[in-house]
């Protein structure tokens, strides 16, 4: 089987630096129930499957290495934007656990979900950025990690970085649900640093009981999976 894959990278910063990678993949016969497999071969930390477009909306599955979610943040926000640049914007996205609203405010594309739609992160929160920066992602052997220290506290601005063993990621680069998570729990509109330098926007709706993330999406490669 040969399977075209385009790769973007999803929460890039204002250069177009860092970013998380994401698989976007048109769902066909020769996917069906090979997706955990296929998504485990490209080994990035999610990889989503497009089974429509159709009257401005989208259906899509998303996988990690090891197991299939619901939802995720930076797998909608990515083909939003893909989507977007490929002529095919849409305003939602169908997924397991409900419907995404999706937004784009110039460059940055923006999707509203429900926190409960995010895993459920063991969230600590440490005294420093620098803390954060020396957190081993090894020390971590199950479970889903989400550790974060405020940057600038006033200016609702945190340092964040994440480990999700059960998903067969050793450390993601860039989580939209955990930003979700976090900024329903803060019940703040916030500017995350996570990783290596990605940027996560996220603003609090509905009196917290939706989140919208959003962040810069740039295009990287195409490649073929034998």
């Amino acid at each position: 089987m040969s399977l075209l894959v385009n790769v973007v990278r999803v929460f890039v910063d204002d250069d177009g630096e860092h970013g998380n990678p994401l698989g976007i993949i048109w769902a066909s016969p020769s996917t069906r129930r090979h997706e955990q497999q296929i998504a485990a071969d490209l080994g990035f930390s999610e990889t989503i499957f497009i089974d429509a477009v159709e009257s401005g909306s989208a259906r899509a599955r998303i996988f990690t290495p090891r197991l299939e979610l619901p939802f995720a943040g930076h797998p909608t926000v990515g083909l939003a934007a893909w989507l977007r640049r490929s002529g095919d914007a849409v305003t939602s996205i169908s997924v397991p656990a409900g419907s995404v609203r999706v937004r784009a405010d110039g460059e940055i594309d923006f999707v509203t979900a429900l926190p409960e739609w995010a895993p459920e992160f063991e969230v600590t929160q440490l005294d420093s950025p620098a803390e954060v920066d020396a957190v081993d992602p090894d020390a971590y052997s199950d479970g889903l990690h989400y550790v974060w220290a405020w940057l600038d506290e006033p200016g609702r601005r945190v340092r964040a970085r994440m480990f999700a063993p059960d998903l067969g990621v050793r450390e993601d680069e860039a989580t939209g649900s955990a930003a979700v998570r976090l900024s329903a729990q803060l019940g703040h509109d916030l500017e995350i640093e996570q990783g290596e330098g990605s940027r996560l926007h996220t603003h609090v709706r509905y009196l917290g009981r939706q989140v919208e993330v959003g962040g810069l999406t740039s295009d990287d490669r195409t490649i073929e999976l034998r």
